[in-house]
């Protein structure tokens, strides 16, 4: 609903009841509101109370206000769907006005809209799967291992353009692993992207090694080299290197590799490349995952390909992905009876999950084309909305847009980033901050951070004022003019300090 919109909705007490009609008829959302002098909501007006009017014998010149009072029901600003929704089932109506501490209507709940939840980024499965399982189960090949994970395997590092792969059961777990191939022991520092989600770095606690957090830079959000740079000066100080630098590349778009990896290689130390966020984007024309020593893909629900949960590691050699097998099965050695010599885990893929995993894989670049027309559509709608700051995507790289981000500028970001997000989650609409920063977390209050400059604390900044939006590629335009119009709406109120979110 548009702020026009909204505003046909509100009338008058004097509007008669002819003109409520017509108003009616107009909007076509089955609902008024009436306001007093002062703006406080006096009641709400459906065809229901008009058909009401008409069998008292009311004239079609009486003004609304000569109709028998009623109290409306509505519902306070920080109020989620479920309690909407439960207020909408005990008075069997269908809309719910939205007021301000001083009664002041500033949104319009709908029920329809709560019952058709749009949500951030869902799976998308095609044909394509179906035969893929079905092949599965007919085979009985349904435990972890199977033709359909060797098959998976090989087809993405096929797709990337790398030598080979090895399935695992999460991004996570081929984080784990690519850190113990990496030589990672208790008591080793470990360099990592700071602004990501918590399994980027987890692992590294999993190691017994410590991490050291590198800030981003603006131009693509994703690890800064002027940090890093500081990070190593610090390090040879401290008198030890880190073991490795895990570099991430976030919603979709890869960090500067070619200012990220001359730093790390002038130092000796290997680059893991986190990938989760990214499978599918080209920098300079190179498929993102393929920098590192080892690099690391998820297919989680949310990802751009999914196999409901898993991930895969990549990497140039086959020692490295054979020991990286090894690892997630028990690291058991080849002998007929169960033999192992070291430790190991239970990390390996699904027959199954690898099935879905190579039928996603064959739409992937439909995917990204997908996602990237969602962003575009988003940047359209709000282009005249200044505040607006989507994530960059500098010359030379190819961003999936797994997630559309953007941060708004001015003060009391974080605020108004809550208002805003409050505001589309009543109308049913999931959207979530930017990942909070791991120097921000409090499971690492004490690890080392090194920002992008001194007194710029890049990511920090972006959390606190950004927003990532719904970017499934199976959003629909309906549900996207939906999203646009709900984020212009609560934009406009919330850059307007005289009507509160």
């Amino acid at each position: 609903m548009t702020a026009d919109e909204f505003a046909a909705l509100c009338v008058k007490p004097e509007t008669t009841l002819r003109q409520a009609l017509a108003a009616l008829d107009a909007t076509a959302r089955g609902v008024l509101m009436v306001l007093q002098p002062d703006g406080r909501l006096r009641r709400t007006l459906t065809d229901g109370d008009l058909r009401r009017a008409a069998l008292d014998h009311a004239s079609d010149t009486t003004p609304v206000s000569r109709l028998p009072e009623q109290s409306p029901l509505t519902l306070g600003q920080d109020a989620g769907p479920a309690a909407a929704l439960a207020l909408l089932d005990k008075h069997q109506i269908d809309h719910l006005p939205v007021v301000d501490p001083d009664g002041r209507p500033v949104d319009i709940i709908l029920r329809r809209e709560l019952t058709q939840r749009i949500w951030l980024s869902s799976p998308h499965l095609g044909a394509e799967e179906t035969a893929f399982v079905e092949d599965a189960f007919k085979t009985n090949w349904i435990a972890p291992l199977g033709p359909h994970v060797d098959g998976f395997e090989r087809e993405l590092a096929a797709h990337v353009g790398i030598g080979h792969a090895a399935a695992v059961s999460s991004g996570t777990a081929a984080i784990h692993l690519a850190l113990l191939l990496l030589g990672v022991k208790p008591g080793d520092t470990v360099f990592c992207s700071a602004l990501t989600f918590v399994g980027s770095c987890n692992p590294i606690l999993y190691c017994g090694a410590r991490p050291v957090f590198i800030d981003s830079e603006p131009q693509t959000w994703n690890m800064s080299p002027a940090a890093l740079e500081r990070a190593f000066e610090w390090a040879k100080l401290e008198g030890r290197l880190p073991r490795c630098v895990i570099i991430v590349n976030l919603y979709g778009q890869s960090a500067d590799m070619d200012a990220l990896l001359p730093v790390c290689a002038r130092h000796g130390v290997p680059v893991l490349e986190d990938a989760a966020e990214s499978l599918g984007a080209l920098y300079k024309g190179r498929a993102s995952g393929t920098f590192g020593a080892i690099g690391v893909y998820s297919f989680n629900g949310n990802k751009i390909i999914t196999t409901s949960g898993g991930g895969m590691l990549v990497a140039a050699g086959k020692a490295e992905m054979d020991r990286a097998r090894k690892l997630a099965t028990q690291a058991r050695e080849p002998a007929a009876h169960y033999e192992h010599v070291e430790v190991g885990f239970n990390y390996r893929m699904s027959n199954v999950l690898a099935g879905i995993g190579r039928g996603q894989l064959r739409v992937l670049d439909e995917r990204v084309t997908q996602r990237r027309r969602v962003f575009d559509t988003y940047a359209r709608a709000l282009a005249d909305m200044p505040q607006v700051q989507w994530m960059p995507e500098p010359s030379g790289y190819r961003s999936t847009r797994w997630l559309t981000c953007f941060t708004l500028a001015g003060d009391h970001a974080q605020e108004r980033r809550d208002r805003l997000l409050r505001s589309l989650e009543r109308h049913s609409i999931e959207a979530r901050p930017v990942w909070k920063p791991m120097q921000l977390q409090p499971l690492f209050e004490d690890a080392p951070f090194f920002a992008h400059a001194p007194d710029h604390d890049v990511s920090a900044g972006l959390f606190e004022g950004g927003v990532c939006l719904p970017s499934g590629s199976n959003l629909t335009d309906t549900q996207l003019d939906r999203v646009t119009e709900e984020l212009r709406r609560a934009l406009a109120r919330i850059e307007d300090a005289r009507a509160p979110a």
